[in-house]
């Protein structure tokens, strides 16, 4: 029987070529970064992304949550709020790994989501994490506009599967990361000029270790998340290294739409 031999793929594919897609994401990255800061921290439009800032800040006080039932302590009270922050009430555990965890975990997340920009497949797989996370926070809130902007942002999410094959969720993890690996910043803005109710961690650091001058601690969580946003972006800049049609077929292989 005779073989049949396919044809040599064509070198002319029209896809986006590793080097160019990747400086998509970068220069996307910058965009973002200013429209984050932007719906942080400015009046009124701020309330846009509740949903999101919850996502963030309900992220964050688990980290301390989980700190603390590991390391024997006891959760008390709770509470979570787009304007006045996070607060956890606990006793027992220790008390340095407990109030380190909330930034780390938020470094560490945020620096996952980000990578969920580079790459449709990822961003499908957090897009699960992203959908229950926004869930969550709701049984803590009672404010209506919250919950009608939470249900959007589901909606958003499950949309963004059928806009260019998944590809749309890409730049939903990008932004969201960004805004949960910047939490360190946005929490000493909040508490600096915004006047939350709940201090920062970095309050907390500065009395749990009085001997070190808060400026120290300001200083020193300022370049951690620096680091951490410069080095998720060269991490997936390294890695995710496919062209825009491999990235699509490799896509293809979970849940295709």
């Amino acid at each position: 029987m005779g073989r049949t031999v396919a044809p040599p793929a064509s070198t002319e594919t029209g896809s986006a070529p590793p080097e160019d897609r990747r400086l998509e994401v970068i220069y996307s990255s910058v965009v973002l970064l200013i429209v984050a800061f932007a719906f942080w921290t400015f009046p009124i439009i701020r309330v846009v992304i509740n949903p999101l800032k919850l996502f963030v800040i309900g992220w964050h006080e688990f980290c301390h949550i989980a700190a603390a039932i590991l390391t024997g302590g006891t959760i008390l009270s709770i509470s979570i709020d787009p304007n006045l922050g996070g607060a956890c009430e606990m006793e027992g555990g220790v008390a340095s790994i407990i109030l380190s965890a909330g930034y780390l975990g938020s470094l560490g997340l945020g620096g996952a989501l980000m990578l969920g920009g580079w790459d449709i497949l990822v961003a499908k797989i957090l897009s699960f994490v992203i959908g229950f996370g926004l869930l969550m926070p709701l049984s803590l809130v009672r404010d209506k506009i919250t919950i009608v902007l939470t249900i959007i942002y589901e909606i958003l999410l499950i949309g963004f599967w059928f806009i260019d094959h998944g590809n749309a969720l890409r730049w939903y993890c990008l932004f969201l990361g960004l805004l949960t690996v910047l939490y360190p910043f946005w929490d000493l803005i909040d508490e600096r000029f915004k006047k939350k109710q709940n201090s920062s961690d970095i309050t907390q650091y500065s009395l749990m270790f009085p001997s070190i001058p808060r400026p120290v601690w300001t200083v020193f969580w300022s370049l951690l998340t620096t680091a951490a946003l410069l080095g998720f972006s060269a991490l997936g800049y390294v890695k995710f290294d496919l062209n825009s049609d491999e990235m699509y077929a490799q896509a293809h292989t979970f849940l295709p739409t």
